[in-house]
């Protein structure tokens, strides 16, 4: 018999770097400061594919309270260290005002084949996201999980919002990453497979033909890690708040412990077409938790709040098994003040009404982006 998954965790998030005097992008980081941060934090903290970019990753935690004192301190790190060259780290999935056109990516070997390969489209990447592992050694299982888990990609999603800016323009998408990301190759949702041996057979197709070298280059919004024995969330904007971060990681560890259970005992949660389920990421990009996704065991739209109290109860026991109560339902919070998208919009309106010009109200964004980043770290 397959033991239980060990479900722990790691969570890895990109960073956009601003100058604290202009409040706008940097297009490169200043020298010195990656190898500072390098030497801090070894093997968490890399350059991403923009210049304007970090990315710091935890180890691997055993459980939600191990993963949020790591993520705080990488957090403060990289604020300490880009504030010593007057810039500051954002956690949002999109920088108000700034133009990708201005914009260079990063010249390592990985990231000039990327831009090569995907032409016109990479260079449009100016954003953000957050992705949580969970740890799953049984590979049948990790994909079998996948499945069912795909379900409730859209409700994640929505909790995590934190990008309805593009380029200065109000986009009226609380999630304006996930459209950007979609126009990238072999994202947004991954098909079924009975099995890990099928998922390596399809793989098996693509590096056969020369198309990608390897399963790294398939960036769905949730796989099978191809470095690490996890299930890889992708989906969601990075939270400018860490604990809207630790409330999603807790929710889909204890989403999938519920999974398992019902697994163990011949049950399964049923599977949706994914024409079904992309019509609610759609419906969580664009209104993220103020709007309504649809119940397909109902089939009709379901206020957010009620679908959260019902996640709630399907992963009571889990939450408890895990530990992880207190985190799961801080995202009632999220739902009564709203995500880090509706924060900025929030603060850009009052701007513009206390008469602030639009550049002037997406400086005060800025703003606070700065300071909610590392608020309570």
């Amino acid at each position: 018999m397959i033991e239980r998954p060990a479900f722990t965790i790691g969570i890895e998030e990109e960073y956009l770097i601003v100058d604290l005097e202009s409040r706008e992008l940097v297009q490169d980081l200043p020298d010195g400061l990656m190898t500072a941060l390098e030497e801090l934090l070894e093997g968490q903290v890399s350059p991403e594919f923009l210049r304007s970019q970090v990315e710091i990753g935890t180890r691997v935690c055993r459980n939600v309270q191990e993963a949020r004192d790591e993520l705080k301190y990488l957090r403060r790190t990289v604020a300490d260290v880009a504030n010593e060259y007057g810039l500051a780290p954002i956690a949002a999935s999109t920088h108000p005002s700034a133009d990708w056109y201005e914009q260079r990516h990063t010249d390592k070997p990985r990231y000039n084949i990327l831009a090569k390969a995907l032409g016109g489209v990479i260079r449009r990447l100016l954003i953000c996201g957050m992705h949580v592992h969970v740890g799953i050694e049984d590979p049948d299982t990790r994909v079998d999980l996948m499945n069912q888990v795909l379900y409730f990609v859209p409700h994640m999603l929505a909790l995590s919002t934190s990008s309805p800016f593009w380029n200065g323009d109000e986009t009226g998408l609380k999630s304006y990453r996930t459209s950007v990301w979609q126009a990238v190759p072999r994202t947004g949702m991954p098909d079924e497979f009975e099995s890990w041996a099928e998922y390596e057979r399809h793989v098996d197709v693509l590096v056969g033909a020369g198309v990608i070298e390897d399963a790294t280059k398939l960036w769905w919004d949730l796989r099978p890690s191809a470095r690490y024995p996890t299930l890889e969330l992708r989906s969601n904007d990075i939270c400018t708040n860490l604990d809207d971060t630790m409330a999603i990681a807790a929710m889909y560890m204890c989403l999938l412990s519920m999974l398992y259970r019902r697994r163990v005992q011949n049950q399964r949660w049923r599977i949706y077409s994914r024409m079904l389920i992309e019509e609610n990421v759609w419906r969580a990009q664009r209104y993220g938790i103020s709007g309504e996704l649809i119940d397909f065991g109902k089939g009709e739209l379901v206020p957010y709040p009620q679908l959260l109290e019902e996640i709630f109860q399907l992963v009571k026991k889990d939450a408890k098994l895990l530990d992880c109560k207190e985190e799961l339902h801080h995202a009632r919070k999220i739902v009564e003040r709203g995500t880090s998208a509706d924060s900025q919009l929030s603060i850009y309106h009052t701007a513009i009404e206390a008469g602030a010009t639009e550049d002037e109200a997406l400086v005060q964004v800025v703003d606070w982006l700065v300071a909610e980043t590392v608020s309570g770290v």
